[in-house]
Formats: structure tokens, sequence, C-alpha cells
């Protein structure tokens, strides 16, 4: 996921830290049981997809091939209710953490690692990105491979061109994925993806596909929709090599600041030799002399208050995938911990309402056990632990807020 799909992101951040980085505290319900997300008739679309043709016979498409691709697509209203209504907010490092790099998902890469190690390995001696960062990126993307996203590329790309809000840029990505079906790679029913045209394990765009994508097996076909994921992890490890990767550096790590530390200094484009941050009393998190691996720069994401960390060349090459600190930061993490890392070692912060990721756990598994279920209790208050306490607040006359606050969890106590 490059930089130019900031808004394709399914769920958290469709396929990727996106709808697998929903928090089992609020994710919503898989987007095939909404009818809405299904092709629909549309006068509209449908003159508009007559106007386009010849766009895309002028681009390179074949007739057969447009024939093929449009037979069973249509206008798809829940994409465009999608595009109008993204979730805003950003969560919060702690709170993106505790879903990306979780109990569950680390166990679950370990898993998955084991079961394609050796694909993985030749991916790592083919392009020099470590195993665990592939399976990271797989990880948010996909949840290694079980939420791939199920919509029709076709019918969601031409819905959203002719909708128009970003016209150029979606007619941009159908040519390239109609492009992708006249090479032989996908049939046009078998291309599918997020509601915004993502697609595969690891939830590439059309136009960053047909840059990337590789035959790692061979078998004349860039098949990152196959059950086997091979293809596209190395795709993955491509990208990410093509982009810059340096093999045997680390992404970052989490650091010690020393006392009256200036965090004036801090900041992504505040880069400084590691040499002049060591100098400056900057330790690993266990206390041990910081690691050298070039420039680097120091960020406080949640502030002076919460846990810091150093950022090297490899962690802009992350950002190429997906241009977002906390997703550059959760593929860091969670490639540690498939590696054998700890958890973070500084105390986040207590979030507006006073309350630390401990607490919101709790109260989560209050709820649930009081006959209002959080769907969980990763800490993170989403949309269904937001619907527990409002439920909650009804049944016992109370203002309904929907709020997880100190009182509420004293009152639960």
């Amino acid at each position: 996921m490059d930089v130019t799909r900031r808004f394709v992101l399914m769920g958290l951040s469709a396929g990727g830290l996106s709808a697998c980085v929903g928090g089992g505290g609020g994710s919503g319900s898989a987007a095939v049981a909404d009818p809405g997300l299904r092709p629909q008739p549309n006068a509209g679309w449908s003159a508009w997809v007559a106007d386009f043709m010849p766009r895309a016979q002028g681009a390179g498409i074949s007739p057969a091939v447009l024939d093929r691709a449009f037979r069973n697509a249509g206008f798809l209203p829940g994409v465009i209710d999608r595009d109008r209504n993204q979730t805003e907010f950003t969560r919060t490092l702690e709170d993106y953490l505790a879903i990306a790099a979780s109990d569950q998902r680390i166990a679950l890469g370990r898993a998955a690692m084991a079961r394609h190690g050796g694909e993985l390995a030749a991916i790592q001696a083919r392009y020099g990105v470590e195993s665990e960062v592939v399976a990271a990126v797989w990880g948010l993307e996909s949840q290694y491979g079980t939420r791939r996203g199920d919509i029709p590329v076709m019918s969601a790309l031409s819905t959203l061109a002719y909708e128009g809000r970003r016209g150029a840029f979606f007619e941009g990505q159908l040519i390239a994925a109609l492009k992708i079906v006249q090479a032989g790679d996908v049939a046009p029913d078998a291309m599918v993806g997020s509601w915004a045209g993502a697609m595969g394990h690891t939830q590439f765009i059309p136009t960053s596909y047909l840059q990337f994508a590789v035959d790692f097996t061979g078998d004349g076909r860039r098949d990152i929709w196959a059950e086997d994921p091979t293809d596209a992890l190395a795709s993955t490890a491509a990208y990410l090599a093509r982009s810059g990767w340096q093999t045997g550096q680390l992404w970052g790590a989490e650091v010690q600041l020393p006392p009256g530390f200036d965090t004036g200094l801090t900041g992504r484009e505040a880069r400084r030799a590691s040499s002049d941050w060591a100098a400056m009393g900057v330790r690993a998190a266990d206390g041990g002399p910081l690691p050298d691996h070039g420039p680097g720069a120091v960020v406080l994401p949640q502030g002076p208050m919460g846990p810091a960390f150093i950022l090297w060349r490899n962690f802009g090459v992350i950002l190429r995938y997906n241009n977002a600190l906390n997703y550059g930061i959760g593929v860091g993490h969670l490639s540690d911990r498939l590696r054998g890392g700890g958890p973070i070692r500084a105390a986040f912060p207590p979030d507006a309402q006073g309350l630390t990721l401990a607490d919101r756990q709790e109260l989560q598994r209050r709820l649930t056990a009081a006959g209002f279920d959080t769907d969980g209790s990763d800490g993170v208050v989403g949309g269904k632990t937001v619907a527990a306490i409002k439920a909650y607040e009804g049944a016992n006359g109370l203002p309904v807020t929907g709020a997880a606050t100190a009182a509420l969890l004293a009152r639960l106590r």
C-alpha cells in the first residue's frame, strides 16, 4: 500500500490495517454482508462506462478484454458510501499497536511464517528484505491472507471513477486493472479486493501491481489473489527493495531519553547521526548503547510522557508502502515481535478520560460480563464498545453518551 493509497485502507487502515486493524472492541462487519457492495444496475454508471470504452481502447485495452471485464460489472452504491464517510480520526499509537501487534496477531504471524518459511527464506535471499518485515506487512494488510477483500475490483473502480470525486485517479486505477487482466494474470471475476481496489494478500492497488508485482513461483502469472501467498509476499519484498531497503539495517527502535532532554530536537525531519544522539544521552530502550544505523530521527508519537523511538532509513522505505507514522511503527514493531523481541517498554500516557490501556481492557471485560458485549477486550474503544456502553447506560437510567470514562469503570466495579 503506497502513499497514493492513503484513502484505500479497509477498516482501520478493507484489507489492510485496515479490516485487520479494526480492533476487537470496534471493527465493523465484513463488507460482503452489505448488498450495496454487489453490482447493481445504474443508468448513469452505464452511460459513463460507454463513454469510458474509447478511452480505455486508446490506452491499449482490447475490445475483447473490455467485454470480459464489464460483462458482470455494475454500480456499487456501498462503495460511494464508504468513500464519502471514511473515518477521519487517527488512533493513538497505543491503540494501533494494541491491535497491530496483539498477542493473537503475533501468534498467527509466527504460525504463518512457520508454514511458509521456505518461501520467505527464498524471497529474502533474492530481494534482501528480511522475512519478518515481509510477514509484518502481510499481517497488517490482510491478517496473513485471511482478510483479503472480495469486492469486484472492476465494479468498485468504475463506480468510484464514475462518482467523480477522485475520478481521474480511479480511472487510472481502472485502466491499470484492465491491463492486469489483459496480461493474463487474473480473470476479471477473480479480481477482487477492497472497496477502493486494493488487492491480494498485501493489498496492492493496480498501478503498484503493474510496477512492482513479480511472478516468483514461475507459473507465468503474478498471482497475488491465490491462496498460496508466495507471489504476493515476493511482490511486497520487491516493492520494498526497489524503494531502497537496506538489508541488515533496523527500521528503528524504542529508545530512552535522558532527564531534561530537549524535546524540541525531535520530529521526523530532525535527522542526526546516531552518534550525535548517543552523545546527547539517548540510549536503547533497555539502557544499553544506542545502535548505529546511520542518521535517524527521534520521535514522540504520544508526546513526552509516552515512548520515544529513533527511526532510521528503512523506516522511510516502509512509509513508501503506507505513508503513516503509526503504520510504519506498527510494521517495524510487529516485525521485531515476530523475530522474538519484546513489547514496548515505556508506558503510554492515560487517554483524555484518564484511562490507561489496562483500564479500558477492564472496562470492556466488565461490560461484557454484565451482558453488554464489546466483542473482545483489546482496550481499543471502537464502535462495538461504544454501542455496549450506550446500551448499558440506557439500561441503567444513565445519560446515554457512549463515552468510556473513569466514572463508568468505577460504577462497573
